[in-house]
Order: C-alpha cells, then structure tokens, then sequence
C-alpha cells in the first residue's frame, strides 16, 4: 500500500496543478515531490498525471484516484481528530471561508476570539465573493448569504437576512421618496457588481404579489461597504443586506425606504460544511461559537420573533 505522505504530495500537486505551487505549500523542493509521485505511480502501476511545461493534469486513472484518496484521507483525519481529547482544547486545521464585506463588518472579532479561547487549533480563515468548490478546496466551513440551492454539502441557518432599500436623508430632500419599486427608474441606484450579478431587483408585497424591477446603476461596485459609503454620502439608493445598513438605520443616517416591499424570495445567512467535516468535534465547538456570536449581531432592523 502507498505511504500516506506520497498520496498527501500527490493530492496537493492534483489541487494546484502544479509541483512547484505544491512544493510551497507543503514545505518541500519541486524534484523532491516529483520523485514521491513518481514513485507512487510506480506502485499503483498507473499514469496519474501528465506534466507538461506549463502545467500538471490529472490523466482518467489520475482523477478516479484523487477522489478516492481525499475522500479517504479527510476520513483518516477526522478519525484522528476526534481521538483527541477536542471538548477542551481542539487540535489541527479549521479552514473557514466567508463573504468579505460580512466578515470585516461582523466575523473578525468572532474569528479571533475563538482563536484566543482554543490556542491548539490552527485557523484558517479566507474571506471573499468568489464561488467556490466547498469540498474540492479542503474548507471545513463556508459561509454564505443568500437563496441555497439543492447542495450535498451540510446547511445549517445561522441568522435571516433581510434586504433594504435605504438613502440618505440628503438624497431624499433633493430627490424625493420612492413608493413603489416602480419609481427606481427615475432614481439614482447604487448597485451590486459581481460574477452573476444581476441589475435587478425582486420583490414581494404585502398583499403577496411578486414582481422585479431592473436597476440602471449610476454607481456600481463589487463591495457592499463602498456601496454603503456611497449611499451614506447620498449618492443614491442602495439596496444592502440588513449586516451592512443595520446600524446606521438605527442611527438615522440612513433611511428605510418601500417599507412595504421585501426582497424575494428572503436571505439567510448560513453555514456550509462537507457531510464528512460537520460531525468533526473542532467543528461543532466552532458552530456553537458562531451561532452564539450571530445572535449577537446587529444584523436587522427587528429581532427575529
């Protein structure tokens, strides 16, 4: 059977598709991981990888046998984590990711903390917009805001997230106050720029009814914190996740405005964990501390009843 070590340095080269990127990351020289991939293609007597100058791909056997060995060895290390005595001091690697806008407003504090109160654990945390493959990329928990879709991966709420269409008092002095989404075309609209990001808004009434309106941006930005500082510096409407604008309603910097409008369909905030990872005790300790601190947050106008 082939060492644990060459199946770690060949999962590591299949990630980054690269022997020198892999090499970094695992502390070694590139003909040193060369030479122990090499060397397990030999005793499984099958081509994993073709390496070409520029870059390294999985051949067909290559790809059957990384899925496998992952799997097998993120099972290995759950195994051995929870031999751990982990309820008191938890050990190993916590990888976290979480949208950037949300975890500078809200997450470092919580990161941190729970970095101070378990000092064995290592933590490491990413935080960007980007979509990502949850498992492929080795992450023990994601974070995510918005509609989930159908998912192998483990969901678990953490808070709702409502969506408001605020302003500045400024702005609304000078351009008047929308009663109906209608009325966004005339305005000034602060608008959200990202990978399938659509200008537009969806909407529920009161009475039920759903509709949309398309959002000509006269202020674009792929960061809800710019957008934030635009709408506060009365540029025009924004329309923000109830984490960013929470507070400064509350302060009367900004005002809500279609109050009798929501987003459609509604926002939560949640958790992501590969099934194999939410079992892990480090994991468990980490959503308890998460949940605890969401709780916490000021993350809309009206407690949750």
């Amino acid at each position: 059977m082939p060492s644990l070590s060459r199946i770690e340095i060949f999962l590591e080269v299949a990630k980054y598709k690269s022997f020198s990127s892999a090499s970094k990351a695992l502390g070694i020289t590139g003909p040193a991981a060369s030479k122990q991939v090499a060397a397990l293609e030999e005793e499984l007597g099958v081509k994993l990888l073709m390496r070409t100058t520029r870059m390294v791909n999985l051949t067909e056997d290559g790809a059957q046998y990384y899925e496998r060995a992952r799997l097998a060895l993120e099972e290995l290390k759950d195994a051995a984590d929870q031999l751990q005595d982990t309820k008191t001091s938890p050990k190993g690697l916590l990888r976290i990711n979480a949208p950037l806008s949300f975890g500078q407003m809200h997450l470092m504090p919580v990161l941190s903390g729970f970095a101070q109160k378990y000092p064995d654990l290592q933590m490491d945390v990413s935080l960007d917009d980007r979509m990502l493959d949850v498992i492929a990329e080795g992450f023990d928990v994601v974070i995510r805001v918005g509609v989930l879709s159908d998912s192998s991966l483990v969901a678990r709420p953490l808070a709702p997230c409502p969506i408001y269409a605020v302003a500045s008092p400024t702005y609304l002095a000078t351009h008047g106050v929308p009663k109906h989404p209608g009325e966004l075309k005339h305005h000034r609209i602060i608008t959200y720029a990202n990978q399938g990001a659509i200008g537009e808004w969806k909407y529920k009434d009161t009475q039920g009814k759903t509709g949309f309106v398309r959002l000509e941006g006269a202020f674009r930005s792929n960061n809800a914190e710019m957008m934030l500082t635009a709408a506060l510096d009365g540029v025009g409407i924004a329309i923000l996740p109830g984490f960013t604008v929470a507070t400064r309603l509350a302060a009367g910097q900004l005002v809500h405005i279609l109050e009798g409008f929501e987003t459609f369909p509604q926002r939560q905030i949640t958790a992501l964990m590969p099934p194999n990872r939410y079992r892990s005790a480090k994991v468990k300790l980490f959503m308890d501390w998460l949940l605890a601190a969401c709780r916490a947050m000021p993350l809309q106008l009206e407690p949750v009843k």
